[in-house]
């Protein structure tokens, strides 16, 4: 492109959600359980600009993506405490921007 950049190169991330509610935690399969500021759904206006962004498509509207995440490495010891929402996503490649495929964990 001229005077530009190129768009990034579309990634298609496809999520499979089969539970609704909250997962014990010995049911993260997917990678590090995850703190994150806030979550919605890949469908909503913040969600759809950063994924927009970083050129990924979800399949999916309705999937749970965790936005401004970041690992809890040690629950309950000093820094390990998470006061927002305590998910695990199968998808934690975006650099903590956004998680996707979230489902909620009890501690």
């Amino acid at each position: 492109m001229p005077g530009g950049n190129p768009p990034p190169p579309t990634q298609t991330i496809t999520v499979t959600q089969t539970a609704s509610g909250p997962e014990p935690t010995s049911s993260c399969s997917t990678g590090a359980i995850q703190c994150c500021e806030s979550m919605t759904k890949a469908r909503y206006p913040t969600a759809t600009k950063i994924l927009g962004l970083l050129g990924i498509v979800v399949e999916g509207l309705d999937v749970l993506v965790g936005l401004t995440c970041s690992a809890i490495e040690v629950i309950g010891v000093g820094g390990g405490a998470c006061s927002s929402n305590v998910v695990c996503c199968q998808d934690n490649s975006h650099n903590s921007l956004i998680s996707i495929g979230c489902l909620p964990i009890i501690l």
